[in-house]
């Protein structure tokens, strides 16, 4: 079978992109992994409604990407954080990689506007695709992509 005769309903990328897929959704899981974690910080930084920011973050919750925590500020109501759970950290390097593809193509020309470096020795970070054999740094012309066993005829 070749990939244009493969349904694409069982699609590992269009399964994640029915999950984060949608607009703001990978903006909030880049201010979650920098910190962000009350609703209110969330909607003031990216300028979101109340209903889209509301929507986005019971999807999230609902798919176990980011789960609730409570805190309540002295003289208010018991209200919940948001956090990233052990599968919202998995989308790290995807943050990274679209940000580095960003920065590369679509850089503002005063710089980046968050500067990742590793802790220890201070140097940037990036992504790299590399195969489970320890070569890295491959491009797609070092790879060959065929239909898997999960592969399904179009129908």
């Amino acid at each position: 079978m070749e990939w244009l005769e493969a349904s694409t309903e069982n699609c590992p990328v269009q399964r994640t992109l029915d999950v984060i897929g949608e607009k703001w959704t990978l903006s909030i899981l880049r201010d979650a992994a920098n910190g962000v974690r009350r609703f209110e910080d969330f909607r003031r930084h990216m300028g979101l409604s109340e209903a889209v920011l509301s929507d986005r973050l019971r999807k999230l919750t609902a798919a176990g990407i980011l789960r609730t925590a409570p805190y309540r500020d002295p003289g208010s109501r018991s209200r919940n954080e948001y956090r990233l759970t052990r599968k919202g950290w998995d989308l790290w390097p995807v943050l990274i990689a679209l940000r580095q593809w960003g920065e590369t193509y679509e850089a503002d020309p005063a710089g980046p506007v968050l500067d990742v470096r590793h802790s220890d020795c201070g140097a940037p970070v990036r992504i790299a695709v590399e195969c489970t054999g320890g070569h890295e740094e491959l491009t797609p012309k070092d790879v060959t992509a065929r239909p898997g066993p999960g592969a399904r005829p179009l129908r």
